[in-house]
């Protein structure tokens, strides 16, 4: 998307403890699809090209320094004192910038980016709004605070729902919080907000009603649906947000040409990438990092994630693939087979029971049931270099780093420690002992001893 016609500034409120989270971790950096709520809202924010960034913290301050880095300002609310106040302590940020400002929330991490620009804009309608307000309309509106506004959208009153009448609470069109303001409008009506309130705070949405008074137009722009601007405050709403994203991210996979044979249990990551043409069997996750090309098959109870996969690949079931996997066309991951940090070129196969740990596996190469790369010696990683066409028989132990060369052959049970040639055949094993007739002798004694061991008990 482009950014605005006009310079704006985001102002992201966090500063609140999220007790109902009941969690050592900020409430705003809990993970919808394997990312943070908060990088969620700034994703979309940095589609529009935002001048300014700043973001309100309070309880639990170090950890969204941490996890804002320096892309955004940060700015202390201590005390907390409502969402005015929030605003407030944003000002010194914004020193000097006098464009747009839209307020956002931390926890309500799904506002589209369509949706803040229709806000930006219509600060610049024909009217020239002092505050453009975010509505929706749920199926219930519950207690929510109601916009009371004309047919074109103009507001003539905010009103919370303890304060509104019975003609108000009939309207449906409720209040989500998130306003835009041209930024000497915003920090002016600001100043003027009082908290003789119940909660003795200070409200972000009083700066609508004050403007209003001062007979300035004050407008409402309408969310898409509700679950845009639904906010997150507890574990369980974690979970219905994430139920909802993945439902529409299973939804938008089928009509870009993926078949899920049971959607219900398919969970992509924010940035999985799939192609067309993809079938995707039951009870498969999706960690982030993942992109899947045309033609691929993913087979049951399979878990991905860092992982490339290119046409015509096959994986599963019940296949594990880590962070730097990397499947080229026609190769083939089968049951029971982890892989990480590897990659399998054109044709190659692990059908079964095999764990490729740091390694580079040749064109067409072959490598059987149980075979591991011992990748690591309890310091450091070593890497296994497998050539093309090379075969690893069943039950061997590749210990790095070794190259296996091209069109070689290991053994079946062999533990190879060092390079086998190309065309080789490696086979390590110790010699086969044979004792005709112990087994048997075995067997007997022990049996007799059984017996006699028995009849003590008994007397």
């Amino acid at each position: 998307m482009n950014q605005t016609t006009h310079p704006f500034a985001a102002v992201i409120l966090a500063a609140g403890r999220g007790t109902r989270m009941k969690s050592d971790t900020h409430k705003v950096l809990h993970p919808i699809a394997g990312r943070p709520m908060l990088e969620h809202l700034l994703a979309s924010v940095a589609e529009l090209g935002p001048t300014r960034l700043a973001v309100v913290v309070g309880a639990g301050r170090e950890q969204i320094e941490a996890a804002v880095g320096g892309r955004a300002k940060t700015c202390l609310q201590e005390p907390q004192l409502g969402t005015g106040h929030a605003v407030q302590q944003a000002e010194d940020a914004l020193e000097g910038f006098a464009g747009d400002v839209l307020v956002l929330y931390g926890d309500v991490p799904f506002v589209r980016p369509e949706t803040m620009r229709a806000m930006l804009e219509r600060l610049h309608g024909e009217d020239h709004p002092a505050a453009v307000v975010l509505g929706f309309e749920p199926e219930d509106p519950l207690a929510y605070g109601r916009v009371i506004a004309d047919d074109d959208g103009r507001i003539i009153k905010m009103v919370e729902y303890k304060d509104a009448d019975e003609s108000e609470r009939a309207c449906h069109l409720c209040n989500s919080g998130l306003i835009a303001a041209r930024a000497g409008d915003l920090f002016g009506l600001l100043a003027r907000v009082g908290n003789d309130n119940a909660q003795g705070e200070y409200y972000l949405p009083d700066i609508v009603n004050i403007a209003i008074a001062d007979g300035k137009s004050c407008a409402v722009i309408v969310a898409e649906s509700a679950d845009e601007v639904a906010g997150i405050n507890s574990r369980a709403e974690l979970a219905a947000a994430e139920s909802r994203w993945q439902a529409a991210r299973r939804l938008r996979a089928m009509e870009e040409g993926a078949t899920l044979i049971a959607p219900e249990t398919v969970f992509f990551a924010y940035d999985t990438q799939v192609g067309r043409d993809v079938t995707i069997e039951p009870n498969v996750f999706f960690g982030p990092g993942v992109t899947i090309a045309d033609n691929v098959l993913v087979r049951a109870n399979s878990h991905i994630e860092g992982a490339t996969l290119a046409s015509g690949v096959k994986v599963g079931p019940f296949a594990r693939l880590r962070p730097g996997t990397v499947l080229e066309e026609g190769s083939f991951i089968g049951n029971f087979v982890e892989v990480k940090n590897a990659v399998l070129h054109e044709g190659a196969k692990a059908s079964h029971l095999t764990y490729l740990g740091d390694a580079e596996i040749g064109a067409n190469a072959n490598i059987g049931a149980g075979t591991i790369t011992c990748n690591y010696d309890g310091y450091f990683k070593y890497r296994t270099t497998i050539g093309e066409r090379a075969f690893v028989g069943s039950n061997s132990a590749l210990v790095a780093p070794v190259t296996i060369g091209a069109d070689a052959i290991v053994a079946a049970g062999s533990t190879v420690s060092r390079d086998v040639a190309p065309g080789e055949l490696r086979m390590v094993r110790a010699e086969q002992l044979v004792k005709p007739g112990w087994a048997d002798r075995f067997h007997d004694t022990m049996k007799k001893k059984k017996a006699a061991e028995k009849d003590k008990a008994k007397r």
